[in-house]
C-alpha cells in the first residue's frame, strides 16, 4: 500500500483516498456523514540576522563570515474527515517561502526550525501536501477522554485506552520525541537542538515528510509506539526508496506519564536502512587517492545506521505552564548523517516559564542550553575537508557545538504572538577556529 502511494502523484493519492472513502460513509449502517473539516491554518514569519564570525578560513557549507540576514515564510491550512468504523482521514497543505542564513548550513543546530533546506532537490516555492494519511483506533475499554480541534486532530471522545493505526504521508516526529516544553519552533523554542532531538536521523524528505505506517497503544499511565517509513534516496534528498526490504527508517518509543499533566519520560529507539556512505571507507579511499574524502561518492545499499534518545520534562506550576525538559541523543556516528543535520551526539535541556507571575498569564520565557557533538571519526572526515550536507569548513579543530537560545513568546491577541529570540553557538559547525556566532531573530505567528 505504501508503495503504491509513492508512485501516485498527490493529486491522485488524494482523489483515490477521497473516492474510498465515499461508499463507506453512504452504505455503513450508523456512519458519519462525510463531511471534511477544516480544523485550522497558520502563518509564521521569522526574520533572523546573524552576526560577523571570527573566521580564518571557511568552506563552502561555512557560516558567512560577514553576517547573514535571511527571512522565511510558512502556511499551512490542515483539514480532517470522519469516517465509520473509528477511521479519520487528515489532509494538511503547506507552503514555504524564503531561507535561513547562511543558506541554512554551517552549523548542526541550525538557528531556524521553520526552514526547509534546499538539499539535492530543486523544490519549488508553490502549495504542496505536506501530510495525507487515514488514522483508525480500536478502542480498549469504556473510558474515553475529549478531543479539542486541532491540527490532525477531529474534536469528540477518544477512548482512553486503545490502540492507533496511521498509514500514508506523514511526519515521523509528529509522533516520537515530543515534548511538552520544546516541541513547536513556531512558539517555543527556534534552534533544531531544543526542539528536537537532533542525533535521531529520522525518515524524511528535504521538506520534512515521508510515506510510512504507525502503531500505537495507548494505556493510563504508558504508551508505545512503532513506525516504519520509507528513507531518502540520497542524503538530504526529495526522491524517497518505495521498497522496505531496500531501504526503511524504524524507530520505537515507550513513554511513561502516569499523570497525564505530570512529568514525562520517552525513551527512544532508531534504525535506518538506506543508500548510506561510511566515514572511515571514504577517509580510506581518500588516502589511497591522494584526494579529499567525498562522502557521497561512497554511497551504496544496505548501510545501517542506529541510534537511541532520552526525553523527560517536568510541570512545576502553573498548571504545567511553567516547566523544566531535557533531552539527550546517541547514534553510531559511523555511517552518513543522512537526513535531519549532522549531530551524533546531544545533550539539552531548559525550561518554560508562565508570564502569569508578571501578570501576563499566556506569555512564555523560555530559555534552553544545548551541547551537540560528532563521532570521533565524523569528525575526522571533517578535519581532511571532506563534507557533509550541512556542515563542511574545509579542515576542522573539532570542539563540540554549544548553544543558548532565549525566547519570549507575547501573546499580543488571541490567535497572535509576536516572539524575539536570542542564539549564541561557540564552535560553530564543530570547529573551535570559527565563531562565536550571535544570532537575533524575531518571529510572528499566526494560528487559527
Amino acid at each position: 500500500m505504501i508503495s503504491t502511494f509513492k508512485r501516485l502523484n498527490h493529486r491522485k493519492i488524494l482523489s483515490c483516498l477521497l473516492l474510498a472513502a465515499l461508499p463507506l460513509a453512504a452504505h455503513a449502517d450508523d456512519a458519519p456523514l462525510f463531511v471534511p473539516q477544516w480544523l485550522g491554518a497558520q502563518y509564521t514569519f521569522v526574520d533572523q540576522n546573524q552576526s560577523r564570525v571570527h573566521s580564518p578560513y571557511r568552506g563552502p557549507l561555512s557560516l558567512n563570515p560577514n553576517g547573514s540576514t535571511a527571512r522565511s515564510h510558512t502556511f499551512g491550512a490542515y483539514f480532517g474527515v470522519q469516517l465509520p468504523a473509528h477511521l479519520q482521514f487528515y489532509l494538511d497543505l503547506e507552503m514555504f517561502k524564503g531561507e535561513g542564513v547562511s543558506g541554512a548550513t554551517g552549523l548542526g543546530g541550525l538557528t531556524n526550525g521553520d526552514i526547509i533546506r534546499s538539499g539535492v532537490a530543486n523544490l519549488g516555492k508553490g502549495p504542496y501536501i505536506a501530510r495525507g494519511y487515514f488514522r483508525w483506533t480500536c478502542p480498549l475499554g469504556d473510558a474515553t477522554d475529549t478531543v479539542e480541534r486541532g491540527q490532525d486532530q477531529l474534536p469528540g471522545t477518544e477512548a482512553t485506552k486503545h490502540i492507533e493505526v496511521k498509514v500514508g504521508l506523514m511526519a515521523v516526529n509528529d509522533d516520537f520525541d515530543k515534548n511538552r516544553y520544546a516541541n513547536s519552533t513556531r512558539e517555543q523554542f527556534m534552534n533544531w537542538s531544543l526542539w528536537n532531538n537532533t542525533a535521531w536521523d529520522f525518515a524524511a524528505d528535504t521538506r520534512g515528510y515521508t510515506y510510512g505506517v504507525m502503531v500505537g497503544w495507548i494505556m493510563q499511565g504508558w504508551s508505545l509506539r512503532y513506525g516504519i517509513y520509507q528513507m531518502p534516496y540520497e542524503a538530504n534528498g526529495q526522491r524517497l526508496i518505495d521498497s522496505f526490504t531496500e531501504s526503511s527508517g524504524q524507530q520505537a518509543e515507550l513513554t511513561l506519564q502516569p499523570d497525564p499533566n505530570g512529568w514525562a519520560l520517552r525513551f527512544l529507539g532508531y534504525y535506518n536502512k538506506g543508500n548510506m556512505g561510511i566515514y572511515q571507507q571514504a577517509i580510506d579511499i581518500a588516502e589511497l587517492t591522494g584526494q579529499t574524502p567525498n562522502i557521497h561518492d561512497d554511497d551504496a545499499p544496505g548501510r545501517h545506521k542506529f541510534g537511541f534518545g532520552i526525553n523527560g520534562e517536568l510541570p512545576v506550576a502553573d498548571n504545567g505552564d511553567t516547566g523544566f525538559f531535557m533531552r539527550a541523543g546517541w547514534n553510531d556516528g559511523h555511517t552518513e548523517s543522512f537526513i535531519f543535520t549532522e549531530v551524533d551526539r546531544l545533550l539539552s535541556g531548559g525550561f518554560q516559564l508562565s508570564g502569569v507571575h508578571w501578570d501576563r498569564s499566556d506569555d512564555r520565557l523560555g530559555i534552553g542550553v544545548a551541547i551537540d557533538g560528532l563521532s570521533r571519526i565524523h569528525a575526522d572526515y571533517l578535519q581532511m575537508g571532506g563534507d557533509g550536507f550541512l556542515l563542511g569548513d574545509g579542515t576542522l579543530r573539532y570542539g563540540p557545538e554549544q548553544i543558548a537560545e532565549v525566547y519570549y513568546n507575547i501573546a499580543v491577541i488571541h490567535h497572535l504572538s509576536i516572539s524575539p529570540d536570542l542564539q549564541f553557538i561557540r564552535n560553530p559547525g564543530y570547529n573551535r577556529d570559527r565563531g562565536p556566532a550571535r544570532f537575533a531573530g524575531l518571529r510572528a505567528h499566526v494560528e487559527f
